[in-house]
């Protein structure tokens, strides 16, 4: 039975069924972001303590790397599903919410090529 008025799937207000993915999609790098952290702290006990050429040498090594990879991407990827859905809530607004959305998503991508390229370049060097 279908609880919505005409006008509400006029005006597209029902439910788009799009909502599945973004869920799953959190919830994903949420699980996958719990064994990638423990790593990361893992790094970054060990980079306070070590020389800056074994922490360029341990991180330049191909697993650690792509777990530096795997964890920038998920991060960024996360944050920007959890800030959309915040965005969603609480911004009344259509407009605002849409541009506000765009602008989550540019500016947490571009973070994320920044970390990506930092990545690479210590890679690169070691």
């Amino acid at each position: 039975m279908d609880y919505r008025t005409p006008l509400s799937r006029v005006r597209g207000l029902g439910s788009a069924k799009s909502g599945t993915t973004h869920w799953w999609m959190q919830r994903v790098t949420a699980v996958a972001l719990i064994p990638l952290s423990f790593w990361l702290i893992y790094f970054l006990g060990l980079s306070v303590t070590a020389p800056y050429q074994q922490t360029v040498d341990w991180l330049a090594s191909p697993i650690n790397s792509v777990c530096m990879v795997a964890w920038i991407i998920a991060v960024f990827y996360h944050a920007a599903l959890g800030l959309q859905v915040v965005i969603e809530d609480y911004v009344a607004a259509e407009d605002s919410k849409i541009i506000s959305i765009w602008a989550v998503h540019l500016a947490f991508l571009f973070l994320a090529i920044a970390a990506l390229l930092a990545v690479f370049r210590i890679v690169s060097i070691g």
